[in-house]
């Protein structure tokens, strides 16, 4: 459910950048997972659990890549030249702005490779904002000048390391 909250000043072209109230404008409903279970249709362990049901606890240790042999280290590259080499399964990305895409009625998505698609996600959480009439909102990034820098970084980082695990 999305907030009816008004927006602050800080943020005085609502209505108009692409990325608000994304992906609601192309879809009027979601999953909402249970249990354990997470992702765009609830079939993925949440952080830190594993197995069938997703019952299973799981915790991992992130190795200091100072720390790695040459072998993990050689196997780190390889899986991420594996993700540059293939196309996700499960997201597309837009190709299009919200005003190109005539409001959802003439939607604009292409493929992406996996490494791609993440390079993608930080740099559209943190662009310049396309505003009405052709112009640019450059003074904005939402990803760095932000209270939920610290959250939205640690989520970024543990959906990636779950994509080339």
């Amino acid at each position: 459910v999305l907030s009816t909250s008004p927006l602050g000043p800080n943020f005085p072209f609502s209505g108009i950048d692409d990325r608000e109230n994304w992906p609601t404008v192309f879809y009027n409903r979601t999953c909402q997972c249970q249990g354990n279970f997470m992702g765009f249709n609830c079939g993925d362990c949440k952080f830190g659990f594993t197995g069938a049901n997703c019952t299973v606890r799981r915790r991992l240790i992130r190795k200091e890549i100072f720390r790695m042999t040459t072998a993990e280290k050689d196997k780190f590259i390889a899986y991420l030249n594996l993700a540059k080499r293939t196309i996700s399964p499960d997201y597309v990305i837009a190709t299009g702005t919200y005003e190109q895409m005539n409001n959802g009625s003439n939607p604009l998505f292409a493929d992406i490779n996996v490494y791609d698609l993440f390079v993608w996600l930080h740099y559209y959480s943190s662009r310049d904002a396309f505003i009405e009439g052709g112009q640019v909102w450059t003074d904005i990034d939402f990803a760095h000048e932000a209270p939920a820098f610290a959250p939205w970084h640690r989520y970024f980082l543990l959906r990636w390391e779950c994509e080339i695990q």
